[in-house]
């Protein structure tokens, strides 16, 4: 499925924004929010996975229902998972495109990086807090 990937901060990434490394901060944004209508025509219910791929990357979330997003929109938090699939390219502002990026969406059987592991990939180094 071609959607539109639009991000943003939560209150519950807000919560967890603290400890970074933790299980309620990667809950609260290796998520992907969904109109309920495109998880039923993607043949999967919420909670299962799904892969977003763009022009800059793919990762793995976890499907969200959610009857706030219109039929073809996704919404990710900002984060470690957003940052995989945001182009880097600012367009000389400084800023890159968070908003109307297209994306394909793909169930799959893959789990969910944990954020070491996202981070990782990419070449960062683990930390404690």
């Amino acid at each position: 499925m071609r959607a539109v990937l639009n991000t943003g901060r939560n209150i519950s990434q807000g919560i967890a924004v603290e400890h970074k490394g933790s299980p309620a901060y990667q809950a609260a944004v290796s998520v992907c929010h969904m109109n309920p209508v495109d998880l039923m025509e993607l043949g999967i219910d919420e909670g299962e996975h799904v892969t977003l791929t763009s022009r800059a990357g793919s990762v793995v979330l976890t499907t969200r229902a959610a009857e706030s997003m219109n039929r073809g929109e996704v919404f990710v938090p900002l984060g470690p998972y957003a940052n995989h699939i945001i182009s880097a390219e600012t367009h000389a502002t400084g800023m890159p495109d968070f908003k109307a990026e297209p994306v394909d969406v793909v169930p799959t059987d893959e789990s969910v990086r944990t954020v070491w592991e996202l981070m990782e990939s990419i070449g960062g180094v683990r930390y404690d807090h």
